[in-house]
């Protein structure tokens, strides 16, 4: 084997120069890529120039994420530095060879040599002294190449400067396996990690499962920092991971990273938001995981899908009554209720809005849901500004007695406590995943570990009609009326 050579200052000025996203388009030209591809390739190349040592990126099935990080980030990455030892890591060894074979054909091609002239890979038998198969391929007269691996497979001997592991579960099933995800977190802290050292880096792309799998397991375990400015590649702490999630439906704030408005899809052109809501029907709690990157445990939900349904309301209705807590802040959602109630003192919810858009817009929303469901009465927490919502409400239903109270119940124990009476008395109307669909997935998504969700709103609501409606209206604990 030739003695490791140096590239020349031209050679480097050059891999100084060329953007991931522009590489994609050299040797990938039939790329389209969206804007959030060029914001996910501009966070790969801040990894591939050692900006940022460790990163975790999630993103739904089908939107590019291994065509990023395992084809077009580690070729890029050898040009980048022919020393650089590269390893891919997948559920099997035969679709990580895949991923090997893919980055070797961009390797070799003309388009590459061009960009990176100091990157070269046997060709044919020669020279004969290089190794190059599926599993493994080294860079000529270079200390750097590229390996695979499946997961549990060994990597003993080798060194590895750059690790990516990419879709480490094959499916829900796997992800769902207690047995699988702690074989792959032995195999994971085993192998992975004894073959690293101080200046490695680490990559983890795939589309979540379950809120166990490697990254949740690493998550609280280990520091991680949400990704929202692009300021955080420079200034990440030592030793904490970076997480950028690609949400298929944005349901968290614009962020410089991710600047779409709430409800807007990553790539309406192939994934619109119409497909996307038939397949948040289809499974709510799935979805939430795999293509808004927020997993959940069927195990540790508080309600899940126990609620119960009807088709057509009692002829004897005693109350017709509303629930409505304003939002938080910004990231919150207003979430108002109509309901009736029967003899029985069950409980059915007839209409519901559930928005972030601001006060201006709910308002008239709520005052014409109240009208349409011929509410008699309605209850407006005051907390964050629901003394004005209440108001300006009242004024648009000047024949439904809106009053505001102060709740100050610990929303925790409130939640907690009620859950079981809550699924006793509580009747929505059938099809309410495709009516009110976020509405839907945020209750039976719901966990009982509280600190793990991420929105309240309609758990606090269906708390509130409970203590109300089973306590008695003006005599709960912890409620004041104004």
């Amino acid at each position: 084997m030739v003695a490791p050579t140096e590239s020349t200052p031209a050679e480097r000025s050059a891999g100084e120069l060329l953007s991931l996203d522009r590489f994609a388009a050299e040797v990938y030209p039939f790329l389209e890529l969206e804007p959030f591809h060029r914001a996910y390739y501009r966070v790969l190349e801040a990894f591939a120039r050692r900006r940022v040592r460790r990163l975790m990126v999630t993103m739904p099935p089908q939107h590019g994420k291994s065509v990023g990080a395992t084809t077009l980030l580690p070729a890029y990455v050898l040009g980048l530095d022919p020393d650089c030892r590269v390893a891919i890591a997948s559920y099997s060894g035969a679709l990580a060879s895949k991923f090997n074979r893919r980055v070797q054909r961009i390797l070799e091609s003309r388009e590459y040599g061009a960009l990176f002239p100091a990157t070269t890979i046997k060709q044919g038998t020669k020279p004969p002294s290089y190794i190059r198969t599926a599993d493994e391929a080294e860079i000529i007269g270079r200390r750097g190449g590229l390996l695979s691996v499946g997961r549990e497979g060994s990597l003993t001997g080798n060194r590895v400067d750059c690790f990516i592991l990419d879709d480490l579960y094959k499916d829900a099933i796997e992800a769902n396996s207690p047995v699988i995800r702690a074989n792959c977190w032995e195999w994971y802290t085993s192998v992975v990690r004894t073959r690293m050292h101080n200046a490695s880096r680490e990559l983890i792309v795939f589309t979540r499962w379950h809120e166990e799998d490697l990254i949740g397991t690493l998550a609280a375990r280990e520091p991680v920092v949400e990704l929202t400015a692009w300021a955080q590649l420079d200034t990440l702490p030592e030793g904490a991971w970076l997480h950028m999630n690609f949400e298929a439906v944005k349901s968290s704030p614009p962020t410089q990273i991710d600047p779409r408005l709430p409800g807007e899809a990553l790539w309406e052109a192939q994934h619109g938001v119409a497909l996307l809501a038939a397949k948040r029907r289809l499974d709510p709690v799935q979805f939430e995981a795999m293509y808004q990157g927020h997993p959940s445990s069927r195990e540790g939900q508080l309600y899940g899908t126990a609620f119960g349904e009807y088709d057509a309301l009692p002829r004897e209705i005693v109350r017709r009554a509303n629930y409505t807590d304003t939002a938080d802040t910004g990231d919150d959602y207003l979430c108002s209720i109509c309901y009736a109630v029967d003899a029985d003192g069950t409980i059915y919810v007839t209409d519901a809005v559930y928005s972030r858009e601001p006060m201006e817009a709910t308002e008239p929303l709520v005052a014409a849901m109240l009208l349409r469901s011929a509410t008699r009465q309605a209850a407006v927490e005051s907390n964050n500004g629901g003394r004005g919502f209440a108001r300006a409400v009242q004024a648009r239903c000047p024949g439904v007695r809106v009053e505001w109270f102060h709740q100050s119940g610990n929303k925790e124990a409130r939640i907690l406590s009620n859950a079981a009476t809550a699924l006793h008395l509580i009747r929505f109307p059938r099809g309410w995943s495709v009516r009110w669909p976020e509405l839907y997935a945020h209750l039976t998504t719901y966990r009982r570990r509280f600190g793990a969700n991420r929105w309240h709103d309609a758990a606090d609501v269906v708390t509130g009609i409970v203590e109300r409606e089973a306590v008695g209206r003006g005599r709960l604990r912890g409620v004041r009326f104004l």
